[in-house]
């Protein structure tokens, strides 16, 4: 156990904030490199070993598609 509080947040950002988060990931995931983000006055660290996936979901007139980022706690960063 990492020690630290769940958490469960959502952040909205501008198309070109959101554009920049997704290049900078892209960039660290071909390089094999750790990504780095801030969320929610957090700074994250996904290690190069993380897992990958997309999700589709469709329910009550929306739709909506996840790219989800998943690795346990004390992977090599």
């Amino acid at each position: 156990m990492s020690g630290k509080p769940d958490r469960d947040i959502e952040r909205g950002y501008s198309n070109a904030q959101f554009v920049a988060k997704l290049r900078r990931m892209a960039d660290a995931i071909e390089s094999g490199d750790r990504f780095e983000i801030q969320i929610g006055g957090e700074r994250i660290y996904v290690p190069a070993s993380a897992r990958f996936t997309v999700e589709h979901e469709r329910s009550g007139g929306e739709e909506e598609i996840e790219f989800q980022v998943k690795w346990k706690v004390g992977d090599a960063a």
